[in-house]
């Protein structure tokens, strides 16, 4: 499937839905907690995708360019 910013877009929320029925739903076993923590880096390495792409776009690159980094990369990023 080709990746777009709508596609990023649309797991996105996809994944957000998914997190906030987890938290809805009160006390969670520990699979929730483990489907729970990997949604999270999902969503960090979903931002980091959209985020590639629009700077791509911005310097009039080809967006198609960007690519997934690894949980590894992502997560470990300094703000």
């Amino acid at each position: 499937m080709h990746t777009t910013d709508k596609t990023v877009l649309e797991h996105i929320e996809h994944l957000v839905a998914e997190e906030k029925k987890l938290y809805a739903q009160g006390e969670m076993t520990d699979a929730e907690r483990e489907r729970l923590a990997t949604i999270n880096v999902e969503l960090d390495r979903c931002w980091d995708l959209l985020r590639q792409r629009r700077a791509l776009r911005e310097f009039g690159r080809n967006p198609d360019e960007a690519e997934v980094r690894p949980a590894k990369i992502v997560e470990n990023y300094k703000g």
